[in-house]
Formats: structure tokens, C-alpha cells, sequence
């Protein structure tokens, strides 16, 4: 029947088929139910029989820098080198070349392609073997994933394996799948580990010409692998680059031009930078994990030519650990473990910048910071250079000279011994390492059970590279300790107080006035506004070299020895590890301020004769007898420069240089002028600084505090 049912808005449209509900009462349900069963079987089926992953899951672990590169990576636990990649990548051209050389319809078929099916049965029924396989990417998926036997009842399972996978996974992440586990020769899986094995580069870097090979090589990987069988490989290209030709995903000049490129004839090594880091971080995750610290890749790369480029002048088996850390966020955006980590006789394979060695001298600052923030020392308090005895322990200077009264500034500036164990004895040495072990940087005691002693202050106790790195970025972060930060997903850490900022900010006052290691002001520093506070170190028996210092914006420590303790008399801090410090230095951007803000509220800014007379000497001054007594003389003299030389200040470019004055005996504070005129340098004491206005004639004179004087009269080219 076809009756015409008219409503008050219509015309008449035409006559409409009206079926009787008993019609539809049984069609309909039947459907329904026939699709219920079917949908219900599939997902039964695909429950009980899911892919498995396992292959694509079990990848290499990846250490990567702040960028995403990789740093390091570890092959899987059977030693395949598979490197997790998405299409996001690789190159689009790689992408552009897969797809139409193996699987045109990738984006549109459902796993299965019937047209290829049907071309490759009929290539076979022609020529009575197999041409083509019409297998889709999803069907080498479902292979790769599965490994069988070649067979028709090996196809007919990936053909339904990849119907499976089309209903799991978008397009994507089937080529993610694909790129990550396709064989390339060898223990090389996914594309990503052959682009850097074959071509030392990202895929998404790749040419044409490699982009070819790469697609080419899954096809037969073993017989076509481009460092065993070059011209296999290179025919294999060359088919690829001819097809995506005339597909027009290339230019027939652009293909042309890339088959006249060379295929590479061996594998090139992975990445490897900060392997002690990557290491360290590889053991802590689990299998499979891609790790992002905060390394920045060119500084690193830098850093680690640095540490083997140090290495020359050194004769025997000694080596060099380098590490650099933004103050600001404590990131640690370099890591050298050692100069060569494959050098065994150098230990290159231990970590030294964890190792726990003596720090001579470097805890220096720490002493005398903890004495500002108690107003037991001020800079400007004179404090007296002389043989004594604490109880048992009677320490000795670097070398047998003692000078006298000096400054609590020139007494750090010289590192000298007996100014900072006698500070330290009245802070008292427990309460210096409970202070530094509850910034979170514990140092090592010898006997463990027993209470820290005065030989803390020159070196008598084990701490490590990274730690006394955190130490100098919390004092150039206004004396606040927190944690180093190795990984993207680490906290910041609780912070802790170190010392006050106003005891944090005299103590890098000091430390900035320590010259560089060869005496002259580095004038490309001074061009980029570059400060550095340093401190220097050499333990006992001249086993460990140190230097540590740090600018606006990063902090870095260097440590140079032999891994097995040996000494090495001739190298100390000052000669060996600090020429390394501020080469490392100049591989930083210019900083971003000055290396000190203005001086905290409520920190004395004085000269000695102006500070309150508790300050003004740390213990009961001598007299000008007791000097005599103690040392034989009295007497003033200038070390360098020497009377009646000619130094060479004026560089290559025309720059003047900065000249180190050097002075001996008398008491102090000490008084510098050039020509009768003061110079204008924070140094008063035995050490100060002058920069020449030209060349020509100059007279050096020093006064000491009891008006004896010295000079010296050189010539300036």
C-alpha cells in the first residue's frame, strides 16, 4: 500500500511505503542479535588471543639530554639496539617514501588490503611463484610483532592480527610500532638506531638518498646491509628512490642526484656523552625507559674535550672530573665522570666526580663564612699567621713561611693554614660538619665514631666532587643549600640555610678577589662583564688538585689526581686544576648580572680601623717584638714584580693586561701606590691587582701599617 499522508506544512511529496509492524517484528531483532554475536565473539576473541606486545615493549633504555637528544642509550636484554620513534621523529620525506613503496592505501584500508591481495594472487597464478606479497604495513606489523614460519596459515594469522591491531591502534601508532621495531641489519631495530648507526644523525634529519635506504632495508636486512654488501644496498636504494619517482614523491632530478650518493660502509658508535651519568640513571629505572636530565648537549660535548684535552700535560695515569651547575635551579647541565671512560688505566670507568676524596682547602670558605655570620671575624679583622700548637695538633702552611698579621681577606685570599684552623677551633669542627650535614652535603669522617677534628678545615676529611659543587652554588645563591637536580622529573628539593646572605655575600666578595691562576686578568672576561669567585685546594700529600668557583649564573668543579691516591708533587690546585676551571668557564654564555647584588641589610662595610674593637683584631695583637721573635724580621719587600724587570702586559689586540703585585713581610693591613699615586685595588694586603694606563716607566711602592716601605721600578711593553 502506498497511501498519502498530507500534514497542514506539507505538499504532497510523493508516495510513501508504510509496512505493518508485524512485518518488522522479527526482521529487526534478528539483525540486532546476529550483530550482538558477532561484535561479542570479536571482543571474546581478541580477549582470549590479544597481540602481543612484548617485542615493541622491550625497548632500549634511553638517557636523553634537555633537548630530547639522545645522550646514551642501552640495548635491550638481548642486546638489540631499539630505539623508541613516532612519526613525529622522522623525517616527513622517510615517511612520504614508506608509505609508497610498501603500502599506498595505509590510511585507508582496515589492515588487510584486497586490491594487493588480489594483484599478488594474480601474479603468482601468472608466474607460478610468488612476485609481490600484498602484505600491509599492519600485516609487517602483526609479522614483526609474531615472527612465524613463511606459510599461507602464517599469512591468513596476520592478516586477522592486523585487522586486531587496525581495531587497537590509531595509523600512527602502527607506524610508531613499525619504526620501532623494523630490523635493519644486525642487532639495529627501528629507524631511529639505524639513521644513527648508518648515518651519525636523527632521522628526522635524513636525505632522500637516505630516506631510500632506510625504507629498502627491512626488506632484507641481512643481505642488504650497506656495511657488509654496499652494492646490494645500493640496488635496493636505488629500486626504491626509482619507484617514489615516478609516484612523484620525488623529482626525477632529486632521485638521480641521490643515487649518485655513496652508501655509508660501516656502523658509527651511538651517542655517548656523560656515560657515568647515563649510567647511573640507567641502573635507577626501569628497562625501557627514556630518562631526561637537564644536560645541555654542546656544553657537555665541550666539557668532555675539555677533561681529555687536560690530559696531555699529565704524564702518568691521572684524571680529570669536571661538573656544571646553574645556581639558580641547581640543574646540572654538565657532567664529566672522567676524561676517557674506556681508559682503564686511568680508572676512566669510575665516576670521580662521586668519588669521595680529600678537599685540601676548599672548605676554606665554609669556616669563614660560618665566623661572619657569628661577627666572630669581619674581612677587614686582623688575624695572626703564626707557628701554634691546638692541643695535639700543630699545623703547618703550604709552604714554611709564616707571614704575620694579615687580614681575615688576604687569610683566605693565600689560603693560609693557621688562620682557619684557629677560626674553626673557636666555631668548633662538630658544629661545622652538623652544619654542612644539614644543608645535605655530609662530609666523610675517618672514623665515623668519632667527633670531628681541626684537620677538617685543611682537608682531613672525604667528600666528593658534586657535593662541594652544591656547596659553592648555595654560596653563590646567598648562602641557601638545596639539592642537585640530575633529572627533568626531580623536585627541587627542601631547601636549607648554609649561612646568612650577609655572611654568604662578604664571603664571595673575598673569593672574587682571588687572582686568576697565571696572575693577569682575563680581558675576555672583562669584555663580557664576567666575574668568578674561586677557591682552590690540594690535599695532603698532593693527592687531589681542586678548584671550585662560580659566576652569576653557574657553578663549576674541577678535580684533577690519580684515581688510586698515588701523589702527585707537582700538581696542586692553583697550577692544575684551576687553568682547567676558567678554560671551562669560557665555554659558558656571557652571564646574565654582576656576580654580586648589593651588600644584604645589616652587613658592616668598614675598613679595620673603623669596625667595633672586637672586630678589629681576632686575637690580642703583637707587638713589633714579638713579630721580630717569631719570624727574625720585620721588613717589607715586593715579591713581583722584581726590581729593575720589564713585563710584557699589552696583548695581541692592543689590550693592557692586569698585572699581579706580590709583597712580603710587614705588618698589615698593607698599602699599594704606583708612581706615589694609591692604586685603586680591593687587595690590601700581601697580594693586590693594577692595571697600567700604557706603557713605559712605573714605580711599585708598598707600606705597611708600621709605615715601612718597599719599591720597585720596572718598565711596561
Amino acid at each position: 500500500q502506498f497511501p498519502h499522508q498530507h500534514g497542514p506544512d506539507h505538499h504532497r511529496a510523493g508516495p510513501v511505503i508504510r509496512l505493518h509492524p508485524r512485518r518488522l517484528r522479527r526482521p529487526i531483532p534478528v539483525g540486532l542479535a546476529a550483530c550482538a554475536v558477532i561484535l561479542a565473539t570479536a571482543a571474546v576473541l581478541d580477549r582470549l588471543y590479544p597481540p602481543r606486545m612484548d617485542r615493541y615493549l622491550e625497548r632500549s633504555t634511553m638517557v636523553v639530554d634537555s633537548a630530547g637528544g639522545i645522550l646514551r642509550a642501552f640495548t635491550t636484554s638481548y642486546g638489540i639496539w631499539r630505539l623508541p620513534a613516532t612519526v613525529d621523529d622522522v623525517a616527513p620525506i622517510y615517511i612520504d617514501m614508506l608509505l609508497s613503496y610498501e603500502d599506498r592505501r595505509f590510511r585507508y584500508h582496515p589492515g588487510v588490503d584486497p586490491l594487493a591481495l588480489a594483484r599478488a594472487a594474480a601474479q603468482w597464478a601468472g608466474n607460478g611463484r610468488v612476485i609481490s606479497g600484498g602484505s600491509t604495513l599492519t600485516m609487517q606489523v602483526a609479522r614483526l610483532l609474531e615472527p612465524r614460519p613463511r606459510t599461507l596459515r602464517s599469512k591468513l594469522i596476520e592478516m586477522l592480527r592486523a585487522v586486531q591491531l587496525e581495531l587497537r591502534y590509531s595509523k600512527d601508532e602502527l607506524l610508531a610500532i613499525y619504526l620501532t621495531i623494523a630490523p635493519y641489519g644486525g642487532n639495529i631495530e627501528g629507524v631511529r638506531a639505524a639513521s644513527l648507526a648508518y648515518f651519525g644523525r636523527e632521522p628526522s634529519r635524513l636525505t632522500p638518498g637516505e630516506a631510500a635506504l632506510l625504507v629498502a632495508l627491512p626488506q632484507s636486512p641481512s643481505r642488504t646491509r650497506p656495511d657488509r654488501h654496499a652494492a646490494a644496498a645500493r640496488a635496493a636504494r636505488d629500486k626504491v628512490l626509482r619507484r617514489v619517482a615516478d609516484a612523484a614523491i620525488l623529482s626525477q632530478e632529486t632521485a638521480a642526484e641521490a643515487m649518485e650518493q655513496a652508501v655509508p660502509d660501516r656502523r658509527r658508535d651511538l651517542p655517548f656523552l656523560a656515560p657515568h651519568l647515563a649510567l647511573e640513571l640507567e641502573a635507577s629505572r626501569p628497562a625501557g625507559s627514556i630518562v631526561v636530565t637537564h644536560i645541555d648537549r654542546t656544553l657537555q660535548a665541550a666539557a668532555e674535550r675539555l677533561a681529555r684535552d687536560s690530559l696531555i700535560p699529565l704524564r702518568d695515569e691521572a684524571n680529570v672530573a669536571i661538573m656544571v651547575v646553574e645556581n639558580r635551579t641547581r640543574k646540572v647541565v654538565a657532567h664529566v665522570g672522567s676524561a676517557d671512560f674506556f681508559d682503564s688505566a686511568r680508572a676512566g670507568q669510575v665516576d670521580l666526580a662521586r668519588a669521595i676524596r680529600s678537599p685540601g682547602s676548599t672548605l676554606k670558605p665554609f669556616i669563614y663564612g660560618m665566623g661572619f655570620e657569628d661577627l666572630l671575624i669581619h674581612p677587614e679583622t686582623i688575624i695572626a699567621d703564626r707557628p701554634r700548637r691546638f692541643g695535639d695538633y700543630q699545623p703547618s702552611n703550604f709552604d714554611p713561611v709564616f707571614s704575620g698579621e694579615v687580614t681575615v681577606r688576604e687569610a683566605l685570599i693565600r689560603s693560609l693554614n693557621i688562620p682557619a684552623v684557629a677560626v674553626l677551633d673557636r666555631l668548633g669542627p662538630a658544629r661545622l660538619e652538623a652544619r654542612l650535614r644539614a644543608a645535605g652535603m655530609p662530609l666523610s669522617l675517618y672514623d665515623p665514631d668519632a667527633p670531628a677534628g681541626l684537620p677538617i678545615a685543611l682537608g682531613g676529611v672525604g667528600i666528593s666532587l658534586d657535593r662541594l659543587v652544591a656547596l659553592y652554588a648555595a654560596l653563590a645563591d646567598g648562602g641557601t643549600a638545596r639539592p642537585l637536580r640530575y633529572t627533568a622529573d626531580a623536585q627541587a628539593g627542601e631547601s636549607a640555610i648554609l649561612m646568612s646572605p650577609g655572611a654568604a655575600w662578604q664571603t664571595t666578595g673575598i673569593l672574587a678577589q682571588i687572582l686568576p691562576p697565571d696572575g693577569r686578568m682575563n680581558p675576555h672576561f672583562a669584555r663580557l662583564g664576567r666575574e668568578i669567585a674561586y677557591k682552590t685546594g690540594t690535599s695532603y700529600g698532593f693527592r687531589d688538585a681542586w678548584a671550585i668557583g662560580f659566576d652569576a649564573d653557574h657553578t663549576i668543579g674541577v678535580w684533577v689526581g690519580r684515581p688510586d691516591g698515588t701523589p702527585s708533587p707537582d700538581r696542586y690546585g692553583r697550577s692544575t686544576a684551576a687553568p682547567i676551571l676558567f678554560r671551562a668557564f669560557g665555554l659558558l654564555p656571557p652571564p646574565t648580572g654582576p656576580l654580586q647584588p648589593p651588600a644584604p641589610e645589616g652587613v658592616l662595610l668598614a675598613a679595620n680601623r673603623d669596625l667595633p674593637t672586637r672586630l678589629r683584631y681576632f686575637e690580642r695583637p703583637q707587638t713589633v717584638d714579638d713579630t721580630a721573635m717569631a719570624f727574625g724580621t720585620t721588613g717589607i719587600s715586593i715579591d713581583f714584580p722584581l726590581d729593575g724587570t720589564t713585563v710584557l702586559l699589552i696583548d695581541e689586540a692592543g689590550r693592557m693586561e692586569g698585572l699581579a703585585l706580590q709583597a712580603d713581610g710587614g705588618r698589615r693591613p698593607l698599602r699599594w701606590l704606583v708612581n706615589g699615586r694609591p692604586i685603586h685595588s680591593p687587595l690590601l694586603g700581601r697580594d693586590a691587582a693594577w692595571t697600567p694606563d700604557g706603557p713605559g716607566q712605573a714605580t711599585i711602592t708598598v707600606i705597611d701599617a708600621g709605615g715601612q716601605a718597599a719599591s720597585a721600578s720596572i718598565w711596561v711593553e
